[in-house]
């Protein structure tokens, strides 16, 4: 019985397939012709060779050698042919290596056949063709190589050069033979102390980014983000705060650095420092906020708490670059006396130097997370407190203010990227959006409604990554290399932030991907923002962290040989020299040490991620 429930063929559906067949082929044979396949020219003999001889130099690395032992045999010829001809002769007799050419001359352009005797079986070496009539005296031109046999006999058929002369001429016959045991090469050498240096630039590389890509991770996760909202002028106060406060929170750290700096070159003083500034801060933190009040403080022992804990901020900062001075001390002094351990000393003194460079970077944040967040708590009390009508006037004003700050600033830094020389565009104009833009937040929420900023912050932080992570390490270490030199600084500064930006993305997704259960466990017992990450989250992402990360320094491993053609330092320097160079044997030697090290590390992060995720 037949089936009749069996659809017919839709003639259209047939037509579908087959104008998609046929696009397809029109895109790839386009394809084909933007990038010019051409297997006729892989067929050519030329390419052939050529790849035939890169191929044979690839399978031998320059890794060990010998002694060579050279025979440098020289037989005279003729170019042209001198009247009545010659005899072939050779600069040696049988009782020795000798070469003979036939004929004895020949005119430009013509082919005589060298033969060699008595050399040292299976060697090779050039011959050449010495022009003149002092071969110790005259520089040899052409390469051609021969090989002896297991009895060190060869034939070679060479064409005569446009060189005459009516004096004899040589061929010279140049045979090398190993001799001793073998030994490691320079290029074996220079390839260890670069690879040595590609594993750890990576290393730094990835450290240094994980530990920054960590806390960008929290605020560029959705799921942390969403449920952060504010009324608008906390919101606005917040915005000032971080100027104002980063701008003094700078000036006072470089103040205090100022102090210190008739105290840096003497050790004993700064240890003293170090000492006694914990014991003076950790006394002031327990005056100036006690575990119990037995009666409510009055408005002067406040200001004097506040006052004794800004002394407490201000010694703490003084002692920080006195540590930093003593460590800069102490490597100076070992790097002159640890010899071959000098390298701590230089570690030591690279610490110090960190140390003093970003004390007052971190003083600035500081202030301005402090400032920004009092702020944010006044505009929080102000919206709850203050009447409907009062939080709107507050709203406007501080609004106002916080967005002609905010583009003000951005139109700064268009002006010093641009110097476009026109305030009115650059500061003015932006201040004036800004404050328009502000004004009209302001006028269009209700008072005291809270806002979606976490979600503001979100967008912020992942379009900011993603700028930065569509731009590759390559071009990174191009302007590092502009701003500390070429040198393996510069390439781990690239892949550090390159890191960075990745790590960020990656840890990110896996925070937007935890179970919520236990988050909502943590907040039900009443936990605040900071105590729900710590007990809610981190336990759920620290194995994915860790496998990111170990998969991340496999990837700068690899990343870091190319960083080095731009000079970004490691081994990826060295392959790029040779490659220009055409020494594929060396070249060969760099590849081997890449492949082995980028197979150890893929062996030992499996084994560590067996273990501990």
């Amino acid at each position: 019985m037949k089936n009749n429930n069996r659809k017919k063929a839709s003639p259209w559906k047939s037509l579908q397939l087959g104008l998609a067949v046929l696009i397809g082929l029109l895109v790839f044979a386009y394809g084909f012709q933007v990038t010019q396949v051409d297997l006729e020219e892989l067929r050519s003999e030329r390419r052939q060779e050529s790849l035939i001889r890169v191929m044979r130099a690839l399978a031998r690395p320059e890794i060990f050698e010998y002694e060579q032992e050279v025979e440098v045999i020289n037989a005279p010829v003729h170019v042209p042919c001198p009247a009545g001809g010659v005899e072939p002769s050779s600069e040696s007799g049988p009782t020795g290596p000798y070469i003979v050419v036939t004929p004895g001359c020949a005119e430009p352009g013509e082919t005589v056949q060298v033969e060699g005797f008595n050399f040292a079986p299976d060697t090779s070496g050039p011959l050449r063709f010495v022009p003149g009539s002092d071969p110790a005296n005259t520089v040899a031109i052409g390469r051609d190589t021969v090989q002896t046999d297991e009895a060190g006999h060869f034939v070679y058929d060479m064409v005569m050069p446009e060189r005459l002369s009516e004096d004899v001429q040589y061929i010279r016959a140049s045979l090398s033979q190993n001799v001793g045991t073998p030994r490691v090469t320079d290029t074996a050498r220079d390839t260890w102390d670069k690879i040595i240096e590609t594993v750890f630039l990576a290393l730094l590389a990835t450290t240094f980014g994980t530990i920054l890509a960590i806390p960008l991770s929290f605020i560029a996760a959705r799921n942390l983000m969403k449920p952060v909202k504010s009324p608008l002028a906390s919101i606005a106060l917040s915005l000032l705060g971080w100027p104002i406060g980063i701008v003094l929170g700078y000036l006072v750290v470089k103040w205090v650095e100022g102090l210190s700096l008739p105290f840096n070159d003497n050790a004993a003083i700064n240890l003293v420092a170090i000492i006694l500034a914990p014991v003076w801060a950790g006394f002031g933190i327990r005056w100036a906020l006690p575990q119990e009040e037995t009666s409510t403080p009055t408005f002067n022992v406040r200001l004097a708490r506040w006052a004794v804990l800004f002394l407490v901020i201000l010694v703490s900062f003084f002692g920080l670059f006195q540590l930093a001075s003593l460590a800069k001390n102490l490597g100076l002094a070992a790097m002159e006396n640890l010899g071959s351990l000098s390298f701590l000393g230089y570690f030591l003194f690279q610490m110090g130097d960190i140390v003093s460079i970003i004390t007052p970077a971190l003083g600035g944040l500081a202030a301005g997370g402090v400032l920004s967040s009092w702020m944010g708590r006044l505009g929080q009390y102000s919206t709850e407190r203050l009447a409907p009508s009062s939080v709107k006037v507050l709203n406007i004003i501080v609004a106002m203010l916080a967005g002609a700050v905010t583009l003000g600033l951005l139109g700064q830094l268009v002006e010093w990227l641009y110097q476009i020389g026109r305030p009115a565009y650059t500061l003015w104009g932006p201040v004036l959006v800004g404050a328009l833009l502000g004004l009209a937040l302001a006028v269009f929420t209700k008072a005291k409604a809270s806002l979606s900023i976490g979600l503001v912050i979100y967008y912020v932080t992942r379009t900011f990554l993603n700028g930065l992570r569509s731009i590759e390490a390559l071009v990174m270490a191009i302007v590092f290399v502009i701003a500390v030199g070429i040198g393996p600084f510069a390439g781990m500064m690239a892949l550090g932030l390159h890191t960075i930006v990745s790590l960020a993305k990656l840890y990110s997704e896996q925070v937007e991907s935890i179970s919520a259960g236990p988050m909502e466990a943590v907040q039900a017992t009443g936990a605040n923002r900071l105590q729900t990450i710590i007990y809610a989250v981190v336990p759920q992402i620290i194995p994915p962290y860790i496998s990111y990360t170990m998969y991340r320094w496999d990837i700068n491993v690899r990343m870091s040989t190319i960083i080095g053609f731009v000079g970004g330092g490691g081994i990826g320097f060295l392959l790029q020299q040779n490659i220009n160079l055409l020494n594929y044997r060396a070249a060969s030697a760099q590849m081997l040490a890449i492949a082995i090290v980028v197979a150890s590390m893929d062996y030992i992060s499996s084994v560590l991620r067996e273990k501990y995720v």
